[in-house]
């Protein structure tokens, strides 16, 4: 298996297939092979994360430290936690397109 497609706990994903598509979650777990859950801190909650196929996710390359290091620590991550990564990752992406003049 193609390791570049292998989530990780903490990833930033854009949805590509389904009700929520064109939205960003966060990966929380790995389900199986082809699977991973993924919750938005505010529609989605930690407490009921999706289970998503891989191939209707687009894994980004920024990774929450933040969550990350929750999971690691507590096996769990608050839904406000989720939502700060979100919002975080949103704005930087934001502000790198107007720099670039997008």
């Amino acid at each position: 298996m193609d390791m570049s497609k292998v989530p990780q706990i903490g990833q930033i994903v854009r949805v590509k297939q389904g009700r929520d598509s064109g939205k960003f979650a966060v990966a929380i777990g790995v389900a199986d092979q082809r699977h991973v859950w993924i919750a938005d801190g505010d529609k989605r909650k930690f407490e009921q994360p999706k289970k998503k196929n891989l191939i209707h996710l687009e894994l980004l390359p920024a990774i929450s430290s933040e969550v990350a290091d929750s999971m690691a620590e507590s096996g769990r991550v608050t839904n406000g936690k989720l939502r700060f990564a979100l919002k975080k990752y949103v704005d930087e992406s934001m502000l790198e397109a107007q720099e670039k003049g997008e």
